[in-house]
């Protein structure tokens, strides 16, 4: 068993282990089931499983692949509704998805493609602050399609006051590694003349202590 502070309890009864941990006003849970025997710690359930789902939405997150979101119009679309698109098409974008624009043409809207293309024109300008147009408005069968990516922020990049400071950064940044690599050379140097090895850490032995 191992107490809150990660101290090693060692190998006990579980009723005692549950008894300490009452006693703390904690919970025993148990965090290897597959050992032999079992491990578990004394710890607040409710923070451990807040941490861990947190830490589970991170890794999810970093894992995100960017999906395409898909947004209908029509060529007499109402002022009103195209900021709702613009809106939904920002907030869709924000999160790293692409949107897909269809304007969609019937009967004699069919003849007038230049309406869709002015409206998704439109579209396009409104949202380059957070997309770029990835695939241009074009006709696909009865249909406008326009594609757009999110926009990549820029890495920002430090400016030097002035030339002088830089390049005096430079050059004091290039002695200070050539002289660690020379003391690094030089230790190494020494180790080898007087026959010694360079020391290894010490690794803590691992304790099958467990509840």
């Amino acid at each position: 068993m191992i107490d809150v502070d990660g101290k090693q309890l060692g190998v006990m009864h579980i009723r005692r282990a549950v008894k300490i941990a009452q006693e703390k006003g904690l919970d025993l849970v148990e965090v290897a089931p597959n050992a032999d025997p079992p491990v578990c710690r004394i710890l607040d359930y409710g923070r451990f499983r807040y941490e861990q789902e947190k830490l589970a939405k991170e890794a999810k997150k970093k894992q995100k692949v960017g999906d395409i979101k898909t947004l209908r119009l029509r060529p007499n679309i109402a002022e009103g509704d195209i900021k709702t698109k613009i809106r939904n098409a920002q907030e869709f974008l924000e999160d790293g998805d692409k949107v897909k624009f269809v304007v969609i043409f019937r009967s004699r809207e069919f003849s007038r493609p230049q309406l869709g293309e002015q409206l998704l024109k439109k579209i396009a300008s409104a949202l380059e602050e957070v997309g770029t147009v990835e695939k241009p408005p074009a006709m696909d069968g009865r249909q406008m399609v326009m594609v757009i990516a999110p926009r990549k922020k820029p890495t920002p990049k430090v400016k030097p006051s002035d030339e002088g400071g830089t390049t005096n950064a430079k050059n004091e940044d290039e002695q200070d590694r050539r002289q660690a690599v020379q003391a690094d050379s030089d230790g190494q140097t020494d180790a080898q003349e007087g026959g010694q090895q360079p020391p290894l850490l010490e690794q803590e032995p691992q304790s099958e202590a467990t509840a």
